[in-house]
């Protein structure tokens, strides 16, 4: 293959967007600038001046462009091709084998950071069932420094790319803990604060439409079962198990599931089952107490 010619980063750009929205990428724009931030080094602010001033894009770096171009517009993740994600204000480092964490999930982590908060105790204790990446464990660590949590995982690809952005974030009071979620913590039964989860709720007979999910996230993240709660419902035995009185469950699932859920918490016997919804009025969250 010929190295391309110098070009300027503008017309970079346009091109990764072009060929980007040609391959039916959602958004082509933000991608495109996000992988020639990753060959240049330099954020969406920073590129945007840089573009204005007339910058140029070496050969070299345009030849590396090319390259993670032609993979975004095969549908390849683009947090898989810098092997960045960002969520909150953690970058975190994933790959194949891990569930790339979604902006969704924010709204789980305030209300977990939130509930924690609120709280007499000095030290609560949390718990994140089923951690991924360690997205959320991560967060919540690292802005409640004065918890103690742990994160669950049992996908060894997953546990690694955890174990990894635990040493990146460097939060001390991060634990991250390679076990099933149905036998996970036995030593901390019964003192608990929260137990948080966002566990895979796909029905196994709903394949994702799109080629970034169903071709590349772990179908562990993604498939719970012929109606999506397997995973759910030993996260509510498991919740109620390691909780103390009065300690709060939350639970990450798809926008048609919050009844399903909260019927499952009250036959488990927690009390004041609620569900929440996001920024874009679905249903999202369902919570319960101990």
């Amino acid at each position: 293959m010929s190295t391309p010619p110098e070009t300027t980063l503008a017309a970079a750009r346009a091109a990764a967007v072009e060929r980007l929205t040609a391959a039916g990428v959602p958004t082509p724009e933000v991608d495109a600038e996000l992988l020639i931030g990753h060959v240049t080094g330099l954020g969406r602010g920073e590129l945007a001046a840089a573009i204005v001033m007339g910058r140029s894009l070496p050969s070299r770096d345009a030849a590396q462009l090319a390259e993670y171009v032609a993979r975004r517009a095969a549908r390849e993740p683009v947090q898989h091709i810098t092997g960045t994600a960002w969520f909150r204000s953690l970058r975190l480092s994933v790959g194949p084998g891990v569930f790339v964490p979604r902006p969704e999930t924010e709204l789980l982590v305030q209300y977990a950071i939130d509930e924690l908060r609120a709280l007499p105790d000095p030290e609560p204790i949390a718990v994140d069932l089923g951690a991924g990446s360690g997205a959320i464990a991560l967060s919540i660590a690292t802005e409640v420094p004065q918890s103690t949590v742990f994160a669950v995982e049992n996908s060894v690809d997953a546990f690694v790319w955890a174990r990894q952005n635990a040493d990146q974030v460097g939060a001390t009071n991060a634990t991250v803990v390679f076990d099933d979620i149905a036998h996970a913590l036995a030593r901390l039964d019964g003192t608990v604060a929260l137990v948080v989860s966002n566990p895979p709720y796909v029905p196994d007979a709903a394949v994702p439409r799109d080629p970034e999910v169903r071709l590349h996230d772990p179908s562990h993240a993604l498939y719970g079962g012929a109606d999506g709660l397997d995973v759910v419902r030993e996260v509510s035995v498991t919740a109620r198990r390691l909780l103390r009185t009065g300690g709060r469950v939350l639970i990450e699932h798809g926008e048609l599931q919050g009844e399903a859920i909260r019927d499952i918490l009250a036959a488990d016997g927690w009390e004041a089952p609620a569900t929440f919804r996001d920024l874009t009025q679905r249903d999202r969250i369902t919570s319960a107490t101990r």
